[in-house]
């Protein structure tokens, strides 16, 4: 910029503010207009707004307004006809009421006449019989026995005939079902029926082994002895060491140690000791593995421990020749089955029928029944007291309190008395044929007896002039509860009564 141009500028710069100065009380009053009328544009709009507020909140309410008084109206309605039925129904209850009250006076009028007619019956009854005990000369007590027995003498026959067809009936149906039941139970346990006797004796390839088995002086025999606590007997049996103990574990254990020694050869004390121990410590782990397999082959859980060691001391446990584990075993599969065939408790029922016979573990350590040490033993290990139930009337020795303690001793029935099962002294077969007929003899009216079926039936013929038909079923069911309490027998006998009636004449 030049020193010329600068007078230029600073004068167009002073009109510029001058102008600005005389300019800005304008401007403030146009902005000033224009904000008073804003102001009056939003007053007139708010305005507008409100009024149309009003107009819109006045017609809701008209609406509101009118809406409840038709509601009004509908209530007042309803209202008015529920009174009409309130009233209604009071008019029928009284009318009702009123029914009831005439009917109750009617009834009571009836009663009375009823119990006039009663007294006047009852007068008339004893005047009656007082003109029938004078012409008779009999009391009604006398009468009534007379017209009882002449009834029951007319009506002997039909009603014999009637009672017979009746159980015929029934025991043809149930011999039915209960014969299919017991078969398809049979039928889906098809055990073998080979048993595994436990032995008590050991043969000797050698005579001369049994002095090398006494030792000098007997210290050998003495030895064996003391350590399985069994009598040994080597001259009782050629060929044979026979061993003798009540206990069936140290009975096993002394068989087993005295086959180990006669193998190895090395018979001395030091070394029959050492052999006893070995052996002890197998038969407990037979024991237990025993107890463990019937439980899992059953299927069943939640037996103690020990309670399972005792069951598996049932495998060198004989009853009749059976071994009872095994015995056991069966009785439990065939438990379950007829359990599941009837709608019983099959767990129950498996498990009464497994530790019916748990007792004859240890009835040789403790006194008494082995159904009383069984129900003991089960108490102690905490066994379901319906378990208990099921096992305990096996024998008969406890009523039949639910079903599956029939089912239980119908299964032990049928693995007790199945062919091959069970093996039996010549001396004993024929003492219970004996007793058994014996028994029969001994009631009055009997002719013959005799025992068949390996003494599982008895036939037992009457005198027919002294045993009528009525006697005969009460003479089969005493003489069938006399050898229940007279005798111990596997299995069940059945009892026949045959009553022959003959008549003969001669034509000439």
């Amino acid at each position: 910029m030049t020193s010329d141009s600068l007078p230029i500028v600073l004068a167009v710069l002073i009109l510029g503010l001058a102008g600005g100065w005389l300019l800005r009380p304008r401007l403030l009053r146009w902005q000033k207009d224009q904000a008073e009328h804003s102001v009056r544009r939003f007053k007139e709009q708010a305005e507008t707004e409100a009024k149309e507020i009003i107009l819109k909140a006045k017609g809701e309410a008209l609406q509101k307004f009118e809406e409840v008084k038709i509601e009004e109206r509908e209530r007042r309605k309803e209202l008015k006809q529920t009174e009409e039925r309130l009233a209604e129904r009071e008019r029928h209850t009284e009318a009702q009421r009123g029914r009831l009250e005439r009917e109750e006076t009617e009834l009571a009028q009836k009663i009375s006449e009823a119990e006039t007619l009663k007294e006047e019956l009852a007068k008339t009854r004893g005047e009656e019989l007082k003109r029938l005990e004078t012409i008779a000369k009999i009391s009604p007590e006398e009468a009534k026995v007379l017209i009882l027995a002449r009834i029951e003498k007319e009506q002997a026959d039909d009603f014999e005939r009637a009672v017979r067809k009746l159980e015929q009936q029934n025991l043809e149906d149930l011999e039915r079902k209960a014969r299919d039941i017991l078969v398809t139970a049979i039928q889906r346990y098809g055990a073998a029926n080979a048993v595994d006797v436990t032995t008590s004796a050991v043969s000797l390839p050698s005579e001369d082994l049994k002095g090398r088995i006494i030792g000098k002086e007997g210290r050998n025999i003495k030895a064996l002895e003391r350590a399985t606590g069994c009598e040994v007997l080597v001259d009782d049996t050629p060929g044979a060491v026979v061993i003798s103990s009540f206990d069936p574990l140290r009975r096993e254990v002394a068989r087993r140690a005295l086959g180990r020694l006669l193998i190895d050869g090395r018979i001395q004390p030091a070394r029959i000791e050492e052999v006893v121990e070995e052996c002890k410590r197998e038969v407990e782990d037979i024991v237990r593995k025993s107890g463990e397999d019937a439980v899992q082959d059953i299927n069943i859980v939640g037996l103690d421990p020990r309670l399972i060691y005792l069951i598996g001391r049932l495998r060198f446990r004989t009853s009749f020749g059976q071994d009872v584990l095994q015995h056991s075993i069966e009785a439990a599969h065939l438990a379950g089955m007829i359990a599941a065939e009837v709608g019983a408790n099959v767990v129950v029922a498996k498990k009464g029928a497994l530790l019916h016979d748990i007792g004859k573990a240890i009835d040789h350590e403790v006194e008494g029944t082995h159904v009383e040490i069984g129900r003991k033993l089960l108490a102690r290990f905490g066994v379901e007291e319906a378990v208990i139930k099921a096992m305990q009337s096996h024998h008969e020795e406890y009523p039949f309190e639910t079903p599956e303690s029939i089912i239980v001793k119908v299964a032990e029935s049928i693995s007790a008395a199945r062919p091959g099962a069970r093996r039996d002294s010549v001396e004993n077969y024929l003492r219970r044929l004996r007793d058994l007929e014996d028994i029969a003899l001994s009631f009055e009216g009997v002719e013959k007896v005799y025992a068949i079926q390996a003494g599982r039936e008895v036939r037992v013929f009457v005198t027919p002039e002294q045993v009528d038909d009525f006697s005969a079923k009460k003479l089969a069911r005493s003489i069938a509860e006399k050898i229940e309490q007279d005798l111990k027998y596997p299995g069940e006998i059945k009892v026949h009564v045959i009553r022959e009636s003959r008549v003969v004449d001669f034509a000439r």
